[in-house]
């Protein structure tokens, strides 16, 4: 990574230019550097090229926002406001994200500059005789997480939609300040159980990348066959619970019963179902042994997907509720930060595994899946793309897996920057720690894949059917404690 200082003034110049050499933003975030305020901007030029962190002095009055020329950058910024106290001007969204809820500052605010920029307490209403409002949530039926979602509607056909999430907001980016790097993997791992490898992942990468050291070559072959492990199990996850919104009841259970297995075949390869416990700083806790029956079970496993998918494609009552529901058109996605699955649906052809190879994607690089059409069909069609190429590269990982160690030392230098990241079965996920004199936690910074998918996500429920909304959400995938991290 590169870290370059700018001038605030310098912003709109550097995005212009990023943007017209095919590159793309990624994040803004705040920090502190000797009681001063500073604005991280993180910045994606292109495949093959190092991502760069421009770093700003703020302003006194703020900082001009950039959302109205880089819309995905909106969410970050009004985060920003509300969490860091770090003034934005004339943003187009000018109101609370995540606080607002009361006028009293949450517990992991940084109170130092909140009052000096109070955002105002507006939202977005819709009026008219016939237009009903319906507001849904945040307790919901089954083991859905808290959020709640207004709809503004005029019989079945939605107005306008907005998600209400950060109900239950954890402040986990202000838990990690304060901690060793070995010791804050137990909390990376926690910050959305489903990513729970992957988010261990980006954050080791991170503090590799701080103190200018690789994992041995057998620790980054395991950790991409681990990657590719929880692969598998979100995506069978994903389609049990595509099929449960299209009220498909034996498909969510047989796709259920294929995740249950997955995560099994994970506790065999590394002794925890949610892939835990077994990366650090460095490269592994542990060497890992292949037991004898696990190429069969994952043999088996395979065979039982693909059958699977094979039923799914044939069913009509299946098919017919996903295509044409909820559209991302390509533009909407590029501009308001969709990742993962969701983006490659919509044809932006990106994955982190290949465009800027991490682990062993470098000597095994994955079969990306692209669609074009955008909506749930495309969503569903990739997934079940990236299934069948995993368990093809988690062969090919397997048989090639070098001998030797799992581990190299690596200290994280004291007032170090690290970036990492990981093509998570959700999306792209990034990790940029600040450390501090004493090369502990002073600023973690996480890009969850969620958040840039709710981000984007009303953009495909504006003018579509209220029977449709269920399976346009599952469709997506999208959780809310990789937002509410």
């Amino acid at each position: 990574m590169l870290t370059l200082h700018l001038h605030a003034s310098d912003i709109p110049g550097s995005i212009e230019h990023l943007l017209a050499q095919g590159g793309r933003m990624q994040m803004v975030y705040a920090t502190q550097i000797d009681g001063r305020d500073e604005a991280c901007y993180l910045a994606a030029p292109g495949a093959g090229k190092a991502f760069e962190l421009w770093r700003v002095d703020v302003p006194p009055g703020g900082l001009p926002s950039m959302a109205a020329h880089v819309p995905l950058l909106g969410w970050y910024e009004r985060e920003m406001q509300d969490l860091s106290g770090v003034g934005v001007l004339n943003h187009p969204e000018p109101f609370p994200l995540v606080i607002e809820r009361g006028d009293a500052p949450a517990p992991f605010t940084l109170t130092h500059g909140a009052a000096r920029f109070p955002a105002p307490h507006v939202l977005p209403e819709v009026t008219g005789d016939d237009v009903q409002e319906l507001d849904f949530g945040p307790i919901r039926a089954d083991v859905f997480e808290s959020a709640q979602f207004r709809f503004f509607y005029i019989g079945e056909r939605i107005l306008r939609y907005q998600p209400r999430l950060f109900l239950k907001h954890r402040g986990m980016e202000q838990r990690f300040q304060g901690l060793a790097p070995d010791a804050a993997v137990i909390l990376a791992e926690r910050v959305s159980g489903v990513g729970a490898l992957a988010h261990a992942l980006a954050f080791c990468q991170a503090i590799e990348d701080a103190a200018g050291v690789q994992a041995p070559p057998r620790a980054r072959a395991w950790r991409s066959v681990l990657g590719e492990l929880e692969r598998v199990y979100n995506h069978l996850h994903y389609l049990g619970a595509l099929a449960d919104a299209t009220t498909l009841k034996v498909g969510q259970a047989e796709g259920r019963l294929l995740e249950e297995q997955a995560k099994q075949l994970a506790a065999r390869a590394c002794g925890q179902r949610l892939l835990m416990n077994v990366l650090r700083p460095g490269g592994l806790r542990r060497d890992l042994a292949m037991e004898s029956d696990f190429l069969p079970r994952l043999d088996r496993l395979e065979a039982a997907s693909l059958r699977y998918l094979d039923q799914l494609e044939r069913t009509s009552t299946f098919l017919d509720r996903l295509h044409t529901t909820g559209p991302l058109p390509r533009a909407a996605a590029f501009d308001q930060g969709a990742t993962g699955p969701v983006e490659r649906a919509s044809g932006l052809d990106r994955d982190l595994r290949r465009d800027h190879p991490y682990a062993a994607y470098a000597e095994h690089p994955p079969v990306v899946t692209l669609h074009q059409d955008g909506d749930a069909y495309a969503r569903y069609r990739v997934r079940c793309g990236e299934l069948r190429a995993a368990f093809v590269l988690l062969r090919r990982l397997l048989r090639d897996l070098p001998a030797g160690a799992v581990h190299a030392p690596c200290a994280a230098p004291a007032d170090g920057i690290g970036l990492g990241w990981a093509e998570s079965p959700r999306g792209s996920l990034y990790y940029v720690v600040h450390l501090d004199q004493h090369a502990r936690l002073a600023r973690v910074k996480i890009k969850s894949p969620s958040y840039s998918n709710w981000r984007v996500f009303p953009y495909t429920v504006h003018g579509s059917n209220m029977m449709d909304y269920a399976i346009n959400e599952a469709s997506f995938g999208s959780t809310i404690a990789g937002c509410d991290r």
